[in-house]
């Protein structure tokens, strides 16, 4: 990923949250807690909808690939941590860094896509019942899902590139627990203005179109659901999208507060604050907050963890 004559840094050190002690052990017995319950409850999402005929519908399939991807954003950035904390050790690799910024940009994308692929699945349930099946169709759900991978390993291929060609000639010292791109450019000996440049045009066009999106597609769901007549049919149309606006809301709410508020010499307490949010607590978050506001998920979890304790039992 770097040539020899590009940079004179060979590893960065990753001050992780604290520098205390106690501290220190605390936050690794949380992050483990939390980490463990991401990948559980996210396992068993997917799960429950492979092994539920029911659930094989557009909306559970995004939701699945959904699950997949939490885990996958979740194991980018906490296993290091802890790794690190057990070997008392807060290095890591130049190589090893651009690979963990590589895959945190391209699950931050994916993220962002199937939230607005999400939105417009119920934008047809709920404002075009009658022709659900004949729009949201296989090969559509699988063209949706399959855009949106291409497009956000393009993106994280080309801010990975552009880092890997800037220097880093003196400080090696990142203040956050992984490598963000942020305080990555702020280490940089070379000029970043590409770089900066393409995060505020290319980047910020990646994360703002799928969230006009959204918010089209609730701006015409309420429009729908207004002309409702009565109050138990608005209600019902409105709690098939409750779930899905709390994980919005989540989502862009910690990553507007992280990488569009000015940029300052060091991260500060709130950056850090919301960036664990989006990288740690949203992805654990996620699964409970579909499976207790849906009522088929939550009865096909229930079935599958009762079959299993048969199974255990016998």
């Amino acid at each position: 990923m770097r040539g020899a004559n590009q940079s004179s840094v060979s590893e960065f050190l990753l001050l992780g949250l604290s520098r205390q002690p106690q501290q220190q052990q605390l936050l690794f017995m949380l992050f483990l807690s939390m980490y463990l319950a991401t990948v559980l409850g996210n396992l068993l999402i997917l799960l429950a909808i492979s092994m539920d005929s029911r659930l094989h519908i557009p909306m559970y399939f995004f939701l699945s690939n959904l699950s997949f991807v939490d885990i996958c954003f979740s194991s980018t950035t906490v296993p290091k941590m802890l790794a690190n904390h057990m070997l008392g050790s807060q290095t890591i690799s130049f190589s090893a860094c651009l690979t963990q910024m590589y895959f945190l940009f391209e699950f931050t994308d994916m993220d962002n896509f199937l939230l607005a692929v999400m939105a417009y699945d119920r934008f047809v349930a709920v404002c075009h019942p009658l022709h659900y099946s004949a729009k949201m169709t296989h090969q559509l759900c699988a063209l949706l899902v399959t855009g949106s991978w291409v497009i956000a390993n393009l993106n994280a291929l080309l801010h990975t590139l552009l880092m890997a060609q800037l220097s880093f000639c003196a400080d090696n010292t990142i203040p956050h627990f992984f490598c963000d791109v942020t305080p990555l450019l702020k280490l940089s000996c070379s000029d970043t203005r590409i770089n900066q440049m393409m995060i505020l045009t290319e980047g910020a066009l990646i994360m703002i179109t799928p969230f006009i999106c959204i918010l089209v597609s609730y701006i015409l769901i309420t429009c729908t659901v207004l002309r409702v007549p009565s109050t138990k049919g608005r209600w019902k149309a409105f709690s098939t999208c409750g779930s899905h606006l709390a994980v919005v809301s989540l989502f862009y709410g910690t990553i507007i507060g992280v990488y569009f508020n000015p940029s300052s010499s060091h991260l500060s307490e709130k950056d850090t604050t919301a960036t664990v949010m989006y990288t740690v607590v949203t992805p654990m978050l996620n699964p409970f907050i579909y499976s207790l506001r849906n009522r088929d998920l939550k009865g096909s979890l229930q079935k599958m963890i009762v079959k299993c304790t048969v199974f255990h039992e016998e």
